[in-house]
């Protein structure tokens, strides 16, 4: 199983997104998603978070939450391992987002505008999941190619 982060920073009613545009041979490209990435040997979870916002926006985190660990399946692609993606967001941090970043275009969204992008099936049940609530979610998602075929939540 393949760790990673996934961040969501939040201010003013607009959410800081991620539209995947630059790297070739992209799971996510053409999607929008949040800032992260894997973890690097012997991380934690909030070290890998930190690391990749800083490296894909420019600025360090200095307030946030988790809010949820998904695990992601692909059942039509047997090399492909699972992922366990812990999921953030953050409000606070120091430092000017990039104009730029190696993994496509950030861009700051309205909030409430954030389900009208291209999101992957997944992310948009999770996103409703953390607009409902302060509640922690563990989910389960497969997907065979680019379609959600089922998925499982708890919350806590």
């Amino acid at each position: 199983m393949i760790l990673c982060t996934e961040c969501y920073i939040q201010q003013v009613g607009k959410t800081l997104m991620l539209y995947r545009n630059k790297k070739v041979g992209d799971i996510n490209k053409g999607k929008w998603i949040g800032l992260g990435g894997k973890f690097e040997p012997g991380e934690s979870p909030e070290q890998c978070l930190i690391r990749e916002v800083r490296e894909e926006a420019g600025v360090t985190l200095t307030e946030f939450k988790l809010r949820g660990i998904i695990t992601f399946v692909i059942l039509d692609d047997a090399s492909s391992e699972p992922l366990c993606i812990f999921i953030y967001t953050a409000s606070r941090f120091v430092g000017d987002i990039a104009e730029s970043c190696d993994e496509g275009t950030l861009e700051w969204v309205a909030t409430e505008k954030v389900t009208d992008l291209n999101l992957w099936e997944g992310d948009r049940l999770f996103w409703g999941w953390m607009q409902d609530g302060d509640k922690l979610f563990s989910a389960r998602f497969e997907y065979e190619g680019s379609t959600l075929t089922d998925h499982q939540v708890t919350f806590y």
